[in-house]
């Protein structure tokens, strides 16, 4: 498929970010010549430990930061662009909402911020406190009352008030309970049937394998790797056979040999791992006596190849 303007949520080429000291050298290499795309209508995961690069990609994407090199654009615009603000959510890891505000009266402050008008502001309020869970009670306190919980959902009902087209989503299943967790991942999975793009970030690998199509790792601000999840987990020196409603005599024969059992409805597949053992992998094979090997070279001689991750 050719991606255009049309088919692509955010593009991002050769982006680098590097913190300089006040003297101007060179401090932090945050990112490190980040390339990839995100497709419109895709829920896309960006993984990675604290300091490999992924709230600085957000904010370079927001235009909240300026990057030392490369380029990022979202939705056909220019990161940072304010033609497309009001086509953006955003869920931070931590909301900084105004406390003295209600749950309704936070929604109605945002809406108004978008000057979504009056009318469509009182019928869109009540839509999105259901939907992230906020009862009739809770939406009319306080929210210095809310717990950590009922605060990430107001944050997200905030993202979602202006009908964004593309929504960032920071770690978003923090301080839900399991059954809180669920309802996030079944809201995430809506607003794609929507036909909306998230961009979700999380330490959560159980939460991301389950509602993304794609994920990049990114450790020491690179890329380790980019693809499908199925793709990423499938264990390819295995084959796996899954049938149902099979007799002990018959798992005995098939032992012996498969095509004399006449068994329908058999499946070949691959077994996968699970995306916390990819993410552990990639980290400990990066890693050697505390210190980063470069993307491209063989971990333990130094030998460099050219093994780059495809997108």
């Amino acid at each position: 498929m050719t991606l255009t303007a049309d088919t692509e949520a955010v593009r991002i080429e050769h982006l680098s970010k590097v913190y300089k000291d006040f003297w101007g050298r060179d401090k932090v290499r945050a990112l490190d010549d980040l390339s990839l795309t995100i497709h419109r209508g895709e829920v896309f995961g960006l993984l990675g430990p604290n300091g490999s690069g992924k709230s600085t990609t957000i904010k370079l994407l927001l235009g909240l930061i300026f990057p030392t090199a490369g380029s990022a654009s979202i939705l056909g615009h220019p990161a940072g662009s304010t033609a497309i603000n009001e086509r953006i959510g955003f869920l931070p890891e931590e909301s900084y909402l105004y406390r003295f505000l209600t749950g309704e009266e936070t929604l109605h402050f945002y809406g108004r911020l978008f000057k979504i008008p009056r009318k469509e502001l009182n019928r869109r309020v009540p839509l999105l406190l259901d939907t992230v869970g906020l009862n009739t009670k809770d939406r009319k306190r306080k929210l210095r009352e809310y717990s950590k919980g009922m605060a990430r959902r107001i944050g997200l009902a905030q993202a979602l008030i202006n009908n964004p087209d593309l929504i960032l989503l920071d770690e978003p299943t923090t301080g839900l309970d399991p059954i809180g967790t669920r309802e996030m991942k079944d809201l995430i999975i809506s607003l794609k049937e929507q036909g909306k793009t998230v961009l979700l970030c999380s330490h959560l690998l159980a939460d991301v394998q389950d509602v993304c199509e794609r994920i990049t790792i990114l450790f020491r601000g690179q890329m380790q790797t980019l693809g499908q999840v199925r793709d990423l987990l499938e264990v390819k020196d295995i084959t796996q056979i899954q049938t149902k409603g099979m007799t002990p005599a018959q798992v005995e024969e098939m032992r012996q040999f498969l095509s004399r059992m006449g068994v329908s409805d058999t499946v070949v597949t691959h077994p996968t791992t699970t995306l916390e053992d990819l993410f552990m992998r990639i980290v400990r094979e990066r890693t050697v006596n505390g210190q980063v090997v470069p993307v491209g070279a063989t971990p333990g001689n130094g030998h460099a190849g050219n093994g780059k991750p495809g997108m």
